[in-house]
């Protein structure tokens, strides 16, 4: 059984940090991209960043420098840092993890809501 777990999500006001973390079970960590995408509401769910197993990393522009996205393959954990949040950062962050060799096969976490408001 596959499954993704996010958590870190929460209220935060602009300018400040949070760290969400994903656990990642039930597949070959290695053979997978994993990243973070998000959601708002009225709005598509995009890509906010993706790592590879050897470490290569791939940023929206809306976050570059902003966010930094890390795994450890020890403990099939996904992180992605954010800093200097702004309002338009609120949405819903959901982990996945996509099969390198076959790109219709991926996953999905069931999200955790991240509000910058003051």
């Amino acid at each position: 059984q596959v499954q993704l777990v996010e958590s870190g999500g929460g209220l935060v006001q602009p300018g400040g940090s949070l760290r969400l973390s994903c656990g990642i079970s039930g597949i070959i960590f290695s053979a997978h991209v994993t990243g973070w995408y998000r959601q708002a509401p009225g709005k598509e769910r995009e890509l906010v960043a993706d790592i590879t197993q050897r470490g290569r990393t791939t940023y929206s522009d809306s976050v570059k420098g902003r966010f930094t996205i890390s795994r450890d393959s020890a403990s099939n954990m996904v992180y992605l840092q954010m800093n200097a949040l702004k309002p338009e950062d609120t949405a819903t962050y959901y982990c996945n993890a996509r099969n390198i060799n076959y790109k219709t096969i991926q996953y999905w976490g069931q999200g955790t809501q991240v509000t910058v408001s003051s």
